[in-house]
């Protein structure tokens, strides 16, 4: 009995020194893709996160959406392309928690391209053209590692032009 207790002890501790160790750590690279959700259209996006130091991260985003819907009798188009960079302070250790669970709050400068607003309903009335701009967001979020490298994540706010995203983390080897 006590050399069953025993292996399996060891066995549970070797598989849970397998599991990613959430954030990617100063050097680690985690790649980040999925939707979001907005009320004018579905965003997708794909970004990175590059760990500076044990708790902070950097990287690039990249989201697309476009929105089509009928008004007064027309046909109003959008869409919006968002180039950002975000960086996240993540709150692992702090709050101590498991290798599987990442919780991370940040901020996210990005630049807008609005393009292709039209509205086709009147001639005298279409918007027509592009704009862009600078945003700056906030976002807090968490990821959920369900083996060494992939996770699934939830994100508030976040630069991607929309009110938040979930998807998926695909963590890389140091």
């Amino acid at each position: 009995m006590r050399k069953t207790l025993f292996i399996t002890t060891c066995l549970f501790l070797i598989t849970s020194a397998l599991f990613a160790q959430a954030p990617p750590g100063k050097g680690g690279t985690q790649i980040n893709a999925g939707l979001g959700f907005s009320t004018w259209g579905v965003p997708v996006y794909v970004g990175a996160d590059f760990g500076i130091h044990p708790a902070i991260t950097i990287g690039p985003k990249l989201s697309y959406r476009n929105y089509n819907d009928n008004f007064l009798g027309g046909k109003y188009r959008q869409s919006l392309t968002v180039i950002s960079f975000n960086g996240n302070y993540h709150f692992n250790e702090l709050l101590n928690l498991t290798s599987q669970w990442n919780l991370y709050a940040g901020a996210s400068l990005g630049y807008y391209i609005w393009s292709d607003v039209r509205w086709d309903g009147n001639p005298n009335n279409n918007f027509g053209g592009e704009a862009t701009g600078i945003g700056l967001d906030l976002q807090v979020g968490g990821r959920y590692f369900f083996n060494d490298k992939w996770a699934l994540n939830l994100e508030l706010g976040g630069g991607t032009g929309s009110g938040g995203s979930f998807g998926v983390t695909y963590k890389l080897q140091k």
